[in-house]
């Protein structure tokens, strides 16, 4: 429904610290771009930097948009929490402004298929407040949902993924930073 909108919005806040984040990761890592938009401007970044990334949308609008970006990378038209994610394992994955925007059960299984779609050792950044706390989207006007720092604690280490820091980007937003053992 605000595909165009999110399209015409997107800034670059937050390209630097995924960058930050991708650095970490093997040169040529594949990652999953999970809630990927059109791929501006996280995946022409991570592919500046040489990495390989595969998207999800569940927008049909903003996938089909992702595609004629970026007609070298796969990209899935599927909701996040039930993707097959291309059946693939990835080296890191990124759910950025993406999360929060599911009820609790949505991301406690979306949070079970990152960690089972990561190698071991795999990286996983996502976006969300970190305080317990609900809003509306400014977006969507859909109801958001932030879990806050102890349960998403709690839900990745009963996954095998372990919070290992957090990062705040140059807008304010905060980012859960989490390893799979």
């Amino acid at each position: 429904m605000v595909a165009k909108s999110f399209m015409d919005i997107r800034s670059d806040i937050g390209t630097k610290t995924v960058r930050d984040w991708a650095s970490a990761l093997p040169k040529g890592a594949n990652i999953l771009d999970i809630g990927c938009g059109n791929g501006l401007p996280l995946t022409a970044a991570l592919a500046q930097d040489g990495f390989h990334v595969s998207g999800i949308d569940a927008s049909p609008t903003l996938a089909k948009a992702f595609q004629t970006n970026f007609p070298e990378f796969d990209v899935a038209c599927e909701a996040a929490e039930n993707s097959h994610f291309f059946g693939r394992k990835f080296d890191g994955a990124l759910a950025v402004g993406l999360i929060f925007l599911l009820p609790k059960a949505g991301q406690i299984k979306l949070i079970r298929r990152v960690a089972d779609t990561l190698h071991s050792g795999g990286s996983f950044l996502f976006s969300a407040p970190a305080q317990e706390c609900t809003w509306n989207d400014s977006l969507t006007g859909r109801s958001s949902l932030s879990l806050g720092m102890y349960e998403y604690r709690s839900q990745l280490a009963a996954t095998g993924l372990a919070l290992s820091g957090s990062l705040t980007d140059e807008g304010g937003n905060h980012y859960y930073c989490a390893q799979k053992a």
